[in-house]
C-alpha cells in the first residue's frame, strides 16, 4: 500500500502503518518469504513487526485488518469504549472480491501461498487507493 501512495505522489497526505494484533512477532523482520516475494514485485519492506495498541484504534482514520479472526481480535482491544465502523477487511476495498473476504495467513504454507497473498492484498490496495482519493478533497488531490 505505501508503494501504490508513493507512486501516486500522495505520501505527504495518506500515511500508511503496519502492525499485528498479537505481540509474538514484535521487533522481528518479516517471513522471508514475503520479503522475498515483495521483492520479486519491486516492494521495498524494511519494518519490524509491533503490535498495534489500544490507543491507535482512534487515532487512526482508517484500520484494516487481513480477516475475521483480526477483526475480533480488533473488537476485543477496543472493548466497549470504540466505535468500530473504521476498522475495516482490507477485501472489503477489491473490487472483484469472490469467495472469502479473508486473506489467509501463508506462514504454515509453502512460497507459492505468500504468492497468493500478495495476489489477493494487491487489488484491494489499489481498490483502498481509488476510494481514498475519491474521498479527497479537491485541495489534497492537487498536492
Amino acid at each position: 500500500m505505501a508503494r501504490l501512495v508513493d507512486d501516486a505522489g500522495l505520501s505527504d497526505v495518506i500515511e500508511v502503518d503496519s502492525a499485528g494484533t498479537a505481540r509474538y512477532h514484535v521487533g522481528d523482520r518479516p517471513d522471508p518469504r514475503t520479503i522475498a516475494e515483495a521483492r520479486r514485485r519491486g516492494v521495498p519492506i524494511a519494518h519490524r513487526g509491533r503490535q498495534l495498541s489500544r490507543h491507535e484504534l482512534a487515532d487512526w482514520d482508517l484500520v484494516l485488518v487481513m480477516d475475521r479472526d483480526n477483526l475480533r481480535d480488533v473488537q476485543r482491544l477496543a472493548g466497549d469504549r470504540a466505535d468500530l465502523g473504521h476498522v475495516r477487511l482490507l477485501r472489503s476495498f477489491d473490487p472483484d472480491v469472490a469467495g472469502s473476504p479473508d486473506v489467509p495467513d501463508p506462514y504454515y504454507g509453502a512460497d507459492a501461498d505468500f504468492d497468493a497473498m500478495f495476489d489477493l492484498i494487491e487489488p484491494a490496495c489499489r481498490g483502498l487507493l481509488a476510494d481514498l482519493v475519491e474521498r479527497m478533497v479537491p485541495e489534497e488531490r492537487a498536492g
